[in-house]
């Protein structure tokens, strides 16, 4: 809706978004705060740092001694096997467990009662310095006067002494270091050496109790496991005499009785296979006609070989002969009738042998079973045994196992006693604490640099509040952000001097400073420079559209809208142009009050035609201004319809073709609504917004709910905007460009 006035800088743009990054623009927007708010974070951090300087003068300054302590795993090692609480080897967590011993109330307590800390005032009174007087007047105020118990007195010196005390181990050595701060130097050495004393003290204590109370433990239960031993010792003996259980060389009788007769048992079924396969084999041979040649070798019988090998003779010839004179010849027949002969005697021998073997696996047979009967015997008298060795062997482990407790025990017993004669701990100190000679608080670099940064932050902290929470206008960039419209121009704020000059010649003097006649009296300030920088906006906007009928108004009243008007009226005048002001005020015509305050009429009497425009115009001799007032004598209930009447548009096109521009001061958007219905016969408006102080949310309500005032608005003037301040929201806005190009003329503004 604003595109038409919005800054289109392509070269510019292109440079911030090619040039600068995003993390640029940040630290850029930051520094930009922090200049703009540089007095204020000063001031804070001034304020600061005189508090840190003021602590430094009025604090107790305190003393700090350092004590250091070792556990020494060297003498934990040597003394280990006469400790009865099973000393164990050094480990991160062990070391850690005794710096909390270290920090308990038993070891503070201690310390507190060996020193009569109680009955010190920097532990039970107020504490020291400015701060510890004003703070114990207060707690007196709010407590009663009687006087304190000892346990009171003790909770109170346990709670100074713990904030005072300081205990950390050293990396990750076995090393601790104690510390105490105090007032008093030797007093700060004394309690750091005290808090190692006790720790060790303790420890010993502790030790010593422990061991104490396992000893008289350690003896009931030694008597009850002596009765113990000794009665399982005696069921052992009555239960093999009960049994009948009796040893030979470590085994017991039917066990060795048991291992005979089964490796009896493994040789006869060895026999017994062997058997089975002799006589399985010959049963093979049997199913064959003639054994060959292998299998008669084998069997190492005489006659076997000889008929075999008669027969193989026979075989030889049978088969020449049958070749030779035909198988049916009796010498062939004659020697098949004796193969056959020889084949029977070798299978009469073969059954022989057979009987034979059967007769021997028989044996082995018969053997093997006997062996078996033996054996399950042998196995059954073995089982009622083996039940009763289980229940012995149960016995002899249980009258182990007392045993070896009560040795144990014993062991253990002895080792208590020495220990209680000799008790070790593994903590030494190292280290002893020693008189501090400089103070190590308050530190002077520490707390001023600490007072100095924590203003610094909380200056910074401020500025960016003060920078969130500001709603108000102090920079063309934050225009065009939440308006989308040019700043064409900023106004300094002019203080005014002596009385008021009238514009049109009245009270003249070349000392007054009137701000409606400021342009023509100071052409060099740069309030005139301002406004030649509006003119400059109206004329190049002019090469687009016609803009011969400008509006100014603003968003509420006192905004410098009438002084703005004015000055732009008189600016181009005084350059030649055909100028006419109208007071366009109806509801509050302040500008005709201050320019003619004895006009008799004006506008409303020419849109009525009750008086010619002639009449009703005044012209400034020195800068040829017309000026249109406004007269009212009641007030008017519908000055909106006035405006937006056919005769207003008419005086407005009339005045255009006799003046070259025609000036309106409207009044305020806010307070009523005559400035919408004034687009159909203006060309172009200026928003004027008072610099640091009108409300942006005001504003951009206005705007929005007129959006053909949007369509037209010519660009924002920021008047009243103070020269020494805007230089820190934007650099390049500062007075000190304009008065070192004029200081040629001897102009100081």
């Amino acid at each position: 809706m604003l595109q038409f006035n919005r800054p289109t800088n392509e070269i510019g743009r292109d440079f911030s978004e090619g040039e600068q990054g995003a993390s640029h623009q940040d630290i850029r927007f930051y520094a930009d705060i922090i200049r703009r708010q540089f007095p204020t974070v000063l001031a804070i951090a001034s304020a600061t740092l005189l508090v840190a300087i003021v602590y430094l003068f009025t604090a107790a300054p305190l003393f700090t001694s350092t004590a250091s302590m070792v556990i020494d795993t060297r003498k934990l090692q040597l003394f280990q096997q006469q400790s009865l609480l099973g000393d164990v080897a050094l480990d991160t967590s062990t070391v850690e467990t005794q710096v909390e011993i270290l920090k308990s109330e038993n070891v503070s307590l201690a310390v507190i009662r060996d020193l009569h800390l109680i009955d010190d005032e920097e532990f039970t009174g107020s504490g020291g310095g400015l701060v510890g007087a004003a703070i114990g007047s207060v707690s007196r105020l709010f407590s009663s006067p009687s006087a304190l118990s000892e346990y009171q007195l003790t909770r109170r010196a346990l709670g100074r002494f713990e904030s005072s005390r300081t205990i950390k181990r050293l990396g990750q050595t076995y090393v601790m270091e104690i510390g105490f701060t105090s007032r008093d130097p030797v007093k700060a050495g004394r309690i750091a050496n005290a808090i190692a004393d006790s720790y060790i003290v303790d420890q010993l204590e502790a030790k010593y109790q422990s061991t104490r109370r396992a000893s008289v433990w350690l003896q009931d239960r030694i008597k009850e496991l002596r009765i113990q031993a000794s009665a399982a010792q005696r069921a052992v003996v009555d239960f093999k005499t009960d049994n009948k259980i009796v040893d030979t060389g470590g085994r017991l009788m039917n066990e060795q009785q048991l291992a005979e007769v089964n490796s009896q048992l493994v040789l006869a079924h060895a026999s017994t296979a062997e058997a089975k396969a002799r006589l399985d084999r010959l049963n093979d041979i049997l199913r064959q006609d003639v054994p060959d040649a292998n299998i008669a070798d084998a069997l190492k019988n005489d006659t076997i070989v000889k008929l075999r090998a008669q027969y193989v003779d026979m075989a030889s010839k049978e088969s020449i002969w049958s070749a030779k004179y035909g198988p049916d010849h009796l010498a062939a027949v004659n020697l098949r009738r004796q193969m056959a002969e020889i084949k029977k005697n070798i299978t009469d021998e073969l059954k022989r042998i057979q009987e034979s073997y059967k007769s021997e696996y028989d044996i082995a047979l018969t053997r093997e079973e006997s062996i078996k009967t033996s054996l399950n015997n042998a196995v059954s008298e073995s089982q009622l045994t083996n039940q009763a060795q289980v229940q012995l062997r149960e016995l002899e482990s249980n009258a182990q196992s007392y045993q070896a407790m009560y040795d144990n025990f014993l062991q253990k017993y002895m080792e208590s006693v020495q220990q209680q004669s000799f008790p070790i701990t593994e903590a030494r100190v190292i280290t002893p604490a020693s008189t501090s000679l400089a103070k190590t608080y308050p530190k002077t670099f520490v707390v001023l640099a600490g007072g100095l940064l924590s203003g610094l932050l909380l200056g910074i902290g401020v500025a960016l509040a003060r920078e969130l929470t500001d709603n108000v206008f102090r920079t063309t960039s934050r225009i065009q952000e939440k308006l989308g419209a040019s700043c064409v121009a900023i106004v300094p704020a002019i203080a005014s001097e002596g009385s008021s000059r009238k514009l049109l010649g009245a009270n003249k003097s070349p000392d007054d400073r009137s701000l409606l006649r400021y342009v023509v009296d100071q052409p060099l300030s740069r309030f005139s420079e301002a406004i030649r920088s509006l003119k400059v906006s109206l004329d190049i906007n002019s090469i687009v559209r016609e803009n011969r009928v400008i509006a100014v108004t603003s968003a509420l009243p006192n905004e410098g809208k009438s002084t703005i008007s004015v000055n732009l009226a008189q600016l181009m005048a005084h350059g030649g142009a055909r100028v006419i002001l109208i007071d366009t005020d109806l509801r509050n015509p302040s500008l005709s009050r201050a320019l003619l305050p004895t006009a008799k009429i004006g506008l409303l009497e020419v849109i009525a035609q009750k008086a010619p425009l002639e009449d009703a115009c005044t012209l400034d001799p020195e800068t040829s201004l017309s000026v249109l007032p406004v007269v009212v004598t009641s007030k008017l209930l519908h000055t909106n319809e006035i405006l937006a009447s056919k005769a207003m548009r008419e005086l407005i096109a009339t005045l255009k073709t006799k003046f070259d521009y025609v000036v309106l001061d409207l009044p305020p958007m806010a307070p009523v609504v005559d400035v919408r219905v004034t687009p159909s016969f203006v060309d172009s408006y200026v928003f004027v917004i008072e610099w640091g102080k009108t409300k942006a949310d005001v504003v951009m309500h206005n705007l929005r709910a007129s959006p053909a005032i949007h369509e037209k608005l010519l660009g924002v003037v920021l008047n009243k905007a103070d020269t020494k301040l805007i230089s820190r929201y934007e650099s390049y806005q500062g007075r000190y460009y304009y008065q070192k190009y004029y200081s040629r003329y001897g102009y100081v503004e």
